[in-house]
């Protein structure tokens, strides 16, 4: 076995995996508020590695370019294209100057206009589209300052408030060559646990860069370019117009910075200003939160979540913990919800109070608002009608479930654009009847409905849900009566397009025509299969099949598990079909269904749920459970005779890369392994993981029992090792697959690890995904296929 550590060239897949790599994907749609229009967005799947390499610099938690000031990696469109809804054959290109870089999109409220940025190779440049001629012009220059927050939103219809970088910074602060002296952290005797961010500030230099990039003015631009500056140069987070346009809520960052904690955590000031820039009110000023619990519903101690209430001119809300933030704090009451109207000079009333967390609010009139609270440990979620305008009215219960039941989600209420810019919920003509889609979770398998539910009686309407054989989910409601909708439908040899009808005529009208990418995939088979674990609890999980694979002529294929566990507190639920069968597959980037193309059989999302009802936690008996699902997965598909027991094979990304070092570690389930991306040591993830709360001194023997690290020894089968060399994901920093590969190698395992340069924890340059594809066919067909050991 060769043990050397060997560097090569990218290598690219066989066919027809690299031609399917290379078809486009479908645009991403905007429709206008109006509902009159649609702006396509194309995108490139992949990109050049050459755009990941470029320079990044990583401040308190994330990452930016600092030769464009915005977001590192940034996600941009090169075409965008106009059409109306009602006459959608007539499509408009919009001219831009050569190889555009699109980015952050923003409709205007009329309908009328689009802003978006243009990347240029110094900055960002601000844009706008007018609808009525399909003309663009540019606002500003590359001055824009996307390091961190949205860099720019629509102030009025005319009118856009903008971070821009100042006009008199100087040059990016540069690195002493000689140390100034040691980094020194030191806690005095405080509890500051804190999960394992990544990118953190690390010394004065980093403060000084992470000053330098996010130090912004806020200034209102017209559309015809004249400004006026509103804010002077300092850390501005956010800056969100009120729904009539008069203030200006900002969020900005203040030392002390940390070294524990990401930016979102710094010390921040809020508060408001007028049309002139003047202060009005001073929302909070909170202190920096490094003392947090690690538990999932601690939150901030003060004022958080502040924002504006959508259905009023100008009134701000927000949100105060009850408890001091600390979930472990015995109380009747956790949260408290707040407003106050302009001018900002009453005392805040409080509108509702909540025995659980606090989860969301939408507004929709004087007397209706909807109000969401919710307990992780209980997994229970709750949702209240209350009355903005008349406080003392009682909040009634609207629903009371645990946000595991799939099945019984009522779905998601919509909105619509509300008088004042900003969206409401929307109302039916009866005015006290609100829309409710879903995605229609069920036994027989889950099928989207729209809904209407009145408020008052609580009488529920089922007014539409998709059929077979297609899965088709509500994009839009066009009007108050829901008559007219725009739905997205795919089915298993249709692709997703857009279709708008109305439900009591027969008027469809086909709003896209976007084609299969891959038509050579067009044979593959799918099918949502259905098993138990020997404890009873139902499992489910997704078979893909090779085209034209007949399982009597054929006989088993070489078969690979695509895992990726999760917990539960009620058995009830795992075994729920959440995965809908009526849908258009086709691979994307690094997908495990590109084997298809080379003759191997996928189970995908095999459901591995791991139970811990009562006061018992899922992960404390996380082995058991997990082989446990694996052994199920594996008897049936070898009981269908599509796999022998000797060429199945395990893979996973991030936990599913966990889990499947934990499976080869504990069973003799599968003959290879493929990890991407993965934690294997929860040694150094103390402060929790995934959904474990407690720390490592609360659980000693569940994270050292839970980790593969601990187990490599017994790691006997074939283990691909792929992870990308800059993942900023908490926990998954590229250390774990770096230690386990040396722990492996020296035990004697057959084990490879490849790293990729640039890359995070997705992968997304054309030539990584190349080559993660060609080493998972490789190692496929070296230890799945033929058995080689």
């Amino acid at each position: 076995m060769n043990n050397s550590s060997t560097e090569q060239t990218w290598q690219t897949p066989p066919q027809p995996i690299n031609q399917i790599l290379k078809a486009a994907p479908p645009p991403q749609i905007r429709i206008s508020p109006d509902r009159k229009y649609m702006l396509e967005l194309e995108q490139s799947q992949l990109v050049p590695i050459a755009l990941l390499a470029e320079e990044e610099v990583a401040v308190a938690g994330f990452r930016l370019n600092p030769q464009t000031n915005g977001p590192a990696r940034h996600n941009t469109y090169y075409s965008m294209k106009i059409k109306a809804v009602d006459s959608p054959e007539n499509v408009r290109t919009i001219e831009l100057p050569e190889n555009p870089r699109i980015g952050f999109v923003k409709w205007s409220t009329d309908s009328q206009k689009v802003a978006f940025t243009l990347t240029q190779e110094t900055g960002l440049e601000l844009w706008v589209l007018q609808i009525a001629d399909g003309t663009t012009h540019r606002l500003t220059e590359p001055v824009l300052n996307a390091a961190y927050g949205t860099p720019y939103r629509w102030l009025d219809d005319e009118t856009l408030i903008c971070k821009f970088i100042s006009q008199t910074r100087g040059e990016a602060p540069v690195k002493s060559k000689i140390p100034y002296g040691p980094s020194i952290q030191e806690n005095l005797g405080s509890k500051k646990p804190t999960r394992t961010y990544t990118n953190l500030l690390k010394n004065a230099h980093d403060e000084a860069l992470f000053e330098y990039y996010l130090t912004s003015t806020l200034e209102k631009i017209t559309i015809e370019g004249n400004r006026t500056q509103l804010v002077s140069p300092c850390l501005i987070s956010e800056a969100i117009p009120s729904p009539d346009s008069n203030f200006i809520l900002i969020s900005t960052i203040h030392k002390p910075f940390s070294y524990q904690v990401p930016a979102a955590r710094f010390p921040k000031q809020i508060y408001v200003i007028d049309s002139s820039g003047k202060q009005v009110y001073e929302v909070a000023n909170l202190p920096l939160d490094e003392e947090r619990s690690i538990k999932f519903d601690a939150v901030r101690k003060g004022r958080r979540r502040t924002s504006w209430r959508s259905d009023a001119k100008a009134t701000l809300t927000w949100v105060e913990a009850l408890d001091e933030g600390d979930p472990t704090i015995e109380v009747s009451d956790r949260d408290a919800l707040f407003m106050l109207e302009a001018p900002f000079t009453a005392t805040p009333t409080e509108l509702w109070r909540c025995k659980y967390r606090f989860n969301s609010v939408l507004w929709g009139k004087a007397d209706v608002a909807l109000v969401y609270e919710k307990w992780y440990d209980s997994r229970r979620y709750k949702a209240w009608r209350i009355h903005p305008n008349n406080p003392q009215t009682p909040p009634k219960l609207i629903f009371d479930r645990s946000f595991e039941d799939k099945y019984n989600s009522p779905g998601t209420p919509l909105t619509k654009l509300g008088d004042y810019r900003y969206k409401v919920l929307r109302f039916a003509p009866d005015g006290q009847s609100i829309y409710l889609s879903g995605r229609g979770a069920s036994p027989d398998g889950v099928y989207p409905f729209l809904d209407k539910l009145n408020l008052d009686t609580q009488e529920n309407q089922r007014l539409w849900q998709c059929q077979d054989a297609y899965y088709e989910e509500i994009f839009a409601v066009l009007d108050d009566e829901a008559q007219n909708l725009i739905t997205v439908r795919q089915s298993k040899t249709e692709p997703a397009n857009i279709i708008r009808f109305s439900r009591n005529h027969n008027d469809e009208k086909i709003l896209t025509d976007y084609q299969d990418p891959a038509p050579e995939l067009a044979g593959i088979h799918k099918e949502l299969v259905q098993y138990q674990r020997a404890d009873g609890v139902q499992l489910s999980a997704k078979l893909y099949l090779p085209p034209d694979y007949d399982v009597e002529r054929d006989g088993p294929l070489p078969t690979i598990l695509w895992v990726y566990p999760e917990e539960f507190k009620d058995k009830e639920f795992a075994g729920q079909i959440t995965t809908p069968e009526n849908t258009f597959s086709r691979p994307a980037r690094a997908s495990v269904l590109f084997l298809l193309t080379q003759g191997y059989a996928v189970l995908s999302g095999a459901t591995l749920p791991i139970i811990g009802e009562g006061d018992s936690e899922p992960n404390d008996s996380y082995v058991e459970q997990l082989i446990a699902g694996a052994q199920a997965a594996v008897d049936y598909v070898v009981k269908r005779g599509i796999a022998d027991r000797k060429h199945i094979g395990i893979g996973g990304h991030s936990y599913g890369a966990f889990t499947t070092a934990n499976l080869l570690a504990h069973t003799d389930l599968f003959c290879m392994g493929i990890a991407r991306s993965g934690a294997y040591n929860r040694t150094l993830t103390p402060f929790g993981f995934q959904g474990e709360q407690r720390n490592f001194w609360e659980a000693q023997d569940t994270y050292i029992n839970m980790s593969p690290f601990t187990h490599a020894s017994k790691i006997k089968a074939p283990l691909l090792l792929i992870h990308g060399e800059n993942d900023s994901n908490a926990g998954t920093y590229p250390l774990q697959t770096k230690r386990l590969y040396q722990a492996l190698k020296g035990l004697g395992a057959t084990v490879r690890w490849v790293e990729l340069p640039t890359e995070a924890h997705g992968y997304r340059s054309s030539e990584a995904v190349g080559h993660v594809l060609w080493e998972m066919v490789n190692w496929c067909d070296k230890y799945l296929n033929n058995i080689s050991i």
